[in-house]
């Protein structure tokens, strides 16, 4: 596979990532040309870029999800032709956009299941027998369960289903998951994306507080830059599957052609949008437009409204006559002539 290249990190210490070269062409269009990137043990590393310039495509290629051009290392050793898997095996832990978890699951059961991958005794056939192995080995995946709720401080959600949480505690079982691996370094792909502002701003101690108590480093892509710019002691930045910057924050943040592609001049792009802004000079103020003279309105003509006139009542019928015996009392037109009183 050739030979080691010189390496940034100190003599005698593998770098917890690196990559030289790495290439990816989808037909006709090419994903990514050439990209060099390391990672130093326990730091954090940024990877910033416009949507569609190879981020993604990056860390695919990194875990072995995706064939590529070039070599990729991982704790000093050559994981190139290594599948997915096998790179895990070899410290390579990531976490994905989406926090793809069983929503049947208490989060005490989730890193459990996380934890239980790398102990030893915890195959099929010794948990189908019960063997001691395997419940010994339940026992240590517990313990480390429970200490990662510790660490991520999930206490309060020990006992509740995945499906209950929100998205940035989803994410951060996520992030519990990998770590459960005891991985040397960890692919972030947009931690922040999807939760809310005061989640965001919790996250970046968080991320810093699991650096220093676990030592593995961190490879994050992501677009707040204010959270980037807090955490990553240096950023790269792509473009069109080219790497155009490397360097510090502040060297990256400034660079033309970062500027240009990606952050644009307005300062807001790197700060909190609930930060105080800076003095601004005065705007020049708008002159006056001219007003139109109001036109008089014509009063529209007023149409005559037919009443409707009232309901006539129906004039009371006399009752008809009734003699004294009972009989219904005949018309006079019936009875004839009157006779004249003698």
């Amino acid at each position: 596979m050739g030979s080691t290249p010189n390496f940034a990190s100190a003599p005698g210490t593998p770098p917890a990532a690196a990559a030289r070269g790495v290439g990816v062409s989808f037909g006709g269009l090419r994903a990514l040309d050439a990209i060099d990137i390391e990672v130093t043990p326990g730091a954090i590393v940024g990877i910033i870029g416009p949507n569609g310039a190879g981020k993604t495509t990056l860390f695919d290629c990194l875990s072995g999800f995706l064939p590529c051009e070039g070599r990729v290392w991982v704790a000093g050793k050559d994981v190139t032709g290594l599948p997915p898997h096998g790179r895990a095996a070899a410290g390579l832990g990531r976490s994905f956009q989406d926090a793809r978890l069983f929503h049947t699951m208490t989060v005490l059961d989730t890193l459990r299941v996380a934890s239980e991958l790398h102990l030893k005794g915890a195959g099929v056939l010794p948990s189908l027998l019960s063997l001691p192995s395997s419940r010994a080995a339940e026992r240590r995946a517990t313990e480390t369960a429970l200490e990662l709720i510790d660490l991520l401080g999930l206490g309060g959600f020990r006992d509740k289903l995945i499906r209950e949480l929100s998205t940035g505690t989803r994410r951060i079982v996520d992030l519990g998951c990998v770590l459960a691996q005891d991985p040397s370094v960890v692919l972030l792909d947009e931690p922040s994306s999807g939760i809310a502002q005061r989640e965001t701003e919790a996250l970046g101690p968080l991320l810093r507080r699991l650096r220093d108590r676990t030592g593995c480093a961190m490879l994050l892509i992501e677009h707040d830059m204010p959270l980037l710019m807090g955490l990553a002691e240096r950023v790269y930045a792509l473009e069109a599957g080219k790497q155009i910057a490397e360097g510090t924050p502040e060297e990256v943040v400034n660079h033309p052609e970062v500027i240009r592609s990606y952050l644009g001049a307005d300062a807001s792009a790197i700060n909190r949008s609930d930060a105080e802004p800076a003095a601004e000079a005065e705007p020049p103020r708008a002159r006056p437009r001219p007003q139109a003279k109001p036109t008089a309105r014509k009063p529209a003509p007023r149409t005559a409204v037919p009443r409707k006139a009232a309901p006539r009542k129906p004039a009371p019928r006399k009752p008809a006559a009734v003699d004294t015996t009972g009989a219904r009392a005949k018309p006079a037109s019936a009875r004839g002539p009157r006779k004249p009183k003698e």
